[in-house]
């Protein structure tokens, strides 16, 4: 196997499949390999391109793998799929993917390290136990709500909800109270472990450089500097500033025909979770803009024009690819002058 000069890695849980050839082409090795086989396998190869599909357990095998000295290219899973010949199977993704490393448009995927991937990690579970939470206090509002008790939206009605509760909780019948206060119980319990997560990330986001550069962009705080941070160790990856903000799925998507060009909404592809920060903080920024702002004049006159969403969109791009540019050269971001 000592002429095998590509490697494509199918990944699975327990029974990886390999797909090798050398120069010529020609097909060198093509097997399935045990969870326990995968690295002992590689370790007996001369140093050769290995190809895998991005995704959740890549990360750890492009690192350990590339510790054997390997090159390792990770590719996202709609980009290999083209190269499928036939068939869904192992044998057949694996050798689409060693066609796939080897084009010269592919576009790859940055091999995260441990520590990156502890923080995203901080990012995902804060968002599952936000969404946890807020499902939590949507019931607990609606059960009151049956009982004749409201109170207005965001957190200070929430509040005057819960001093409500206990202050007539005796009046209520009693499988409703002890129902109403698992739920409350449990929604402060959450509301405690977002706390933690949120302090570990400021913790990571003051120890990271990229991410206090980030973080000095409007609309940008430590949450979305650290996402995108922890997301994008090597922006050079992006040829441009719009390749970056498509990753993002904050362009519009595409549909030409005979001649005929037409846009239609943004893509929507990519991370969900960065593209709803970077929404979330354009809002912000659209909300203090005033009059007279440096460089703020385009997003004025589309307030005028367009329904808020479109704008926050439109300042989420710009920040995109803002962003971009801070990540590519080093900088801190430097307001426009008036």
């Amino acid at each position: 196997m000592t002429d095998v000069v590509t490697v494509g890695l199918d990944l699975a849980k327990n029974v990886f499949q390999v797909h090798g050839i050398d120069r010529e082409g020609r097909i060198g090795v093509r097997r399935k390999l045990r969870r326990a086989e995968v690295l002992r396998f590689f370790a007996m190869l001369s140093p050769c391109l290995v190809g895998m599909e991005a995704c959740a357990s890549s990360h750890y095998w492009a690192r350990e793998i590339g510790r054997l000295g390997h090159e390792v290219r990770l590719m996202p899973p709609a980009y290999v799929k083209p190269y499928v010949k036939r068939g869904k199977t192992d044998a057949s993704d694996a050798e689409a993917i060693c066609e796939a490393v080897t084009r010269p448009t592919m576009r790859f995927v940055a091999v995260k390290s441990e520590d990156q991937q502890a923080v995203l990690m901080l990012h995902k579970v804060r968002e599952l136990l936000v969404r946890q939470r807020t499902m939590l206090t949507n019931a607990l509002r609606a059960h009151l709500a049956e009982l004749g008790i409201v109170a207005a939206q965001g957190l200070e009605g929430l509040s005057s909800l819960k001093l409500h509760f206990h202050a007539v909780r005796d009046e209520l019948p009693n499988h409703a109270a002890v129902a109403l206060h698992a739920l409350l119980s449990q929604a402060d319990g959450l509301a405690e472990q977002v706390e933690i997560l949120e302090r570990k990330i400021l913790d990571w986001h003051r120890s990271n450089d990229a991410s206090r550069r980030l973080a000095t962009i409007p609309g940008i705080g430590p949450i979305t500097a650290s996402a995108i941070a922890a997301n994008v160790p090597d922006a050079s990856l992006f040829r441009s500033a719009r390749q970056f903000a498509a990753w993002l799925g904050l362009t519009p998507k595409a549909h030409s025909s005979g001649g005929k060009d037409r846009q239609t909404g943004i893509s929507k592809q990519g991370d969900g979770y960065i593209r709803r920060l970077l929404v979330s903080g354009a809002t912000a920024v659209l909300r203090f803009t005033r009059q007279g702002d440096p460089g703020k004049a385009w997003l004025l006159q589309m307030k005028e024009r367009k329904r808020p969403k479109v704008v926050a969109v439109a300042q989420a791009n710009k920040t995109a690819r803002i962003a971009w540019a801070i990540l590519r050269r080093n900088e801190v971001y430097a307001a426009p002058a008036g």
